[in-house]
């Protein structure tokens, strides 16, 4: 029952990971404008994501552009993208693959140490796609405070973490927590079921010496 508690807190924090990691994906607010130094106060607050760039006015309207071209965009916003949308994809198959694999489930295969394999795959996957969505943010939030810092760059162009970013960075940290608690949850029943195979053996081989034993009587009486 313990195993079984462990494994549903892991796939719940790997599952809100995941919401999170589409949030952030689909988030806008990777950066926006600062209004440090001695810029005047903009009456406009610019935002950007990997799709779009947002601009807000202080009437509460919003508008937003999606990228026309993909191409023309920078090296680590193509990249960001790629890693987000492998993120995604991951967190869904190891969702999949953690439920057949869960030990309160009944689904797929009845052998414990088939069940506590595929548990394991569900959580690597949680645990890569946390991974990825790390890298992608923590790279992203690094060329935004690089840009920042810049001495060449205008004080009215400069920008700074967005909201989605701490999203993001959330987001993986509970992927990881959840595809870790997956993974050591199935260790001990993964050695379980292989010490019920090797008990099983010796008992079949037994099987065919007393089987033999009838012939050789037999030819003693004659």
């Amino acid at each position: 029952m313990a195993n079984s508690g462990f494994q549903l807190l892991g796939y719940f924090l790997a599952l809100g990971g995941w919401i999170g990691i589409i949030s952030t994906t689909a988030l806008p607010q990777w950066k926006q404008s600062s209004y440090a130094g001695d810029a005047i106060i903009m009456a406009v607050g610019l935002y950007e994501g990997l799709w779009m760039s947002c601009a807000s006015q202080s009437t509460g309207q919003v508008q937003c552009k999606i990228f026309d071209s993909l191409l023309s965009l920078d090296v680590h916003i193509q990249t960001c993208r790629a890693l987000m949308v492998i993120s995604v994809l991951m967190g869904f198959i190891g969702i999949i693959v953690s439920v057949v694999g869960m030990k309160c489930t009944k689904v797929g295969d009845n052998n414990p140490a088939t069940k506590s394999r595929i548990a394991i795959t569900g959580g690597a996957l949680f645990l890569l796609a946390g991974l990825c969505t790390l890298v992608s943010v923590s790279w992203y939030a690094t060329q935004v405070s690089y840009h920042f810092f810049d001495p060449n760059t205008p004080v009215n162009a400069r920008y700074e973490f967005g909201s989605a970013l701490f999203v993001g960075w959330a987001a993986a940290s509970l992927t990881i927590l959840g595809g870790s608690f997956l993974c050591c949850s199935c260790s001990n029943e993964d050695r379980r079921g292989q010490q019920y195979y090797r008990q099983s053996q010796p008992s079949t081989a037994r099987e065919p010496n007393v089987k033999s034993s009838p012939p050789e009587k037999r030819e003693e009486y004659l």
